[in-house]
């Protein structure tokens, strides 16, 4: 049996149904879209809608990747009477929200389509990093940065991965990695204009040229992103975004993503910190985020392609295990700036294909109807691991007088899970 026929043959399928609502299921051209061959796996719309979802990454998993360059350098500067826990809260927080907010995000875009949560998300985003702008204070920034614009990003950040899921079946995987691209560039080309800027114009207008630019890229989103399914408006039920874990295989998928989040966002948050501290110049150091980032095109991209023809499953496990490996073989006995950077490097490419794997599983064992509740429920439980991933790193670090080893072993020890 070929590859592409295992995946077809364990491929999700529709609910039970009426002998009438089979034939509908049947149809290529049923809008509930079950048959694969009613999958276009191309086009121009679907092209477009890669781009523009692409776009959405870039702004919203591609700006939460900057969490290292804030957490240096609110420590540096205005928060710097505040310890690295507390100040931990913040990227923690901002993921946490963004991640969190699918749960009610996935149900919007199943119910009105994704136009809707673009247009709302677009202005929050926005209007939270204005307000980081002219924010002075702890509590300012928290509800600016971490409350209101990562809310935004979430109804950016869904539709992209739901809407992209409708065009692709045989080569979901792939449509998939070029979208989770976008966040890859994103955490290089941010954290690089913002070392740059903050020197030159200074912290204020380096935040509203970041959210100028954000602005233009999902202009570009709400024309391009579109669901090849219709939307069905359903009665709202709470017990819809429970249903899914009633069932072993989601319950398990949701499990390991849950501890693979909770361990991935140590180094992404602390990597900066932890050379600083190690000797690194701070020019240096500020550059550790965007190697990461870079490398992680290629762990969004490579593994997803190889996973549509060596299965999912296969390389998300696979690439786990090299996550585990380079936070407790590597940069735990890591010295010097050489170590330090090729880890960010590797571990940028292991930590990218978690990233860009994690939507295409769920979409995997998902009825496509279900797709945005489903992937909304399955990141809502993840977002817990990234509100108390960092937090519990930066308490660590300060019970350990300022030691980041244990810090580090917990980050792997949870990818491990």
């Amino acid at each position: 049996m070929s590859d592409t026929e295992k995946k077809e043959e364990f491929a999700p399928q529709a609910p039970p149904a009426s002998d009438g609502e089979a034939e509908a299921v049947k149809s290529p051209a049923s809008p509930a879209g079950f048959d694969k061959s009613a999958f276009p796996e191309g086009g121009a719309k679907a092209w477009l809608t890669v781009s523009g979802a692409s776009a959405c990454l870039f702004v919203s998993f591609g700006w939460v990747n900057c969490v290292g360059i804030f957490q240096d350098y609110y420590q540096e500067n205005q928060l710097r009477d505040y310890t690295p826990s507390e100040i931990a809260w913040i990227p923690a927080l901002q993921i946490f929200f963004m991640i969190f907010s699918g749960l009610f995000v996935g149900k919007v875009i199943d119910d009105y389509g994704p136009a809707l949560p673009l247009a709302i998300g677009t202005f929050f985003h926005v209007f939270g990093l204005m307000m980081v702008s002219i924010s002075k204070t702890y509590y300012q920034i928290l509800l600016s940065q971490a409350i209101c614009s990562a809310i935004g990003a979430s109804m950016v950040f869904y539709p992209a991965f739901t809407c992209v899921t409708t065009w692709f079946f045989k080569k979901r995987g792939a449509a998939i990695g070029l979208t989770v691209c976008g966040s890859s560039l994103g955490g290089v080309i941010f954290p690089i204009m913002l070392i740059h800027l903050i020197p030159q114009i200074g912290f204020g207008w380096s935040m509203r040229v970041c959210a100028f630019l954000i602005l233009a890229l999902l202009i570009w989103a709400n024309f391009t992103v579109r669901s090849r399914i219709p939307p069905t408006k359903r009665p709202f039920r709470v017990m819809a975004f429970f249903q899914p874990f009633r069932e072993l295989p989601f319950s398990l998928l949701t499990a390991a993503v849950y501890f693979f989040y909770w361990g991935m966002f140590i180094p992404i948050t602390f990597i900066v910190v932890e050379a600083r501290a190690g000797g690194m110049s701070e020019g240096l150091s500020q550059y550790l985020v965007p190697i990461l980032n870079g490398a992680s095109i290629i762990g969004r991209t490579v593994p997803n392609a190889l996973a549509d023809k060596v299965g999912h499953f296969n390389m998300m496990i696979t690439m786990s295990f090299l996550t585990m490996i380079l936070i407790l073989a590597f940069w735990l006995p890591a010295t010097g700036n050489a170590a330090d950077i090729t880890f960010a490097a590797l571990f940028g490419v292991a930590s990218g294909a978690g990233i860009g794997l994690t939507p295409v599983l769920v979409a995997h064992i998902s009825p496509i109807q279900d797709i945005g509740v489903r992937t909304g429920a399955a990141y809502a439980v993840a977002s817990i691991a990234a509100l108390t991933g960092s937090p519990i790193g930066g308490a660590i670090i300060s019970s350990s007088r300022g030691s980041f080893q244990n810090t580090k072993v917990f980050g792997g020890e949870s990818v491990r899970r």
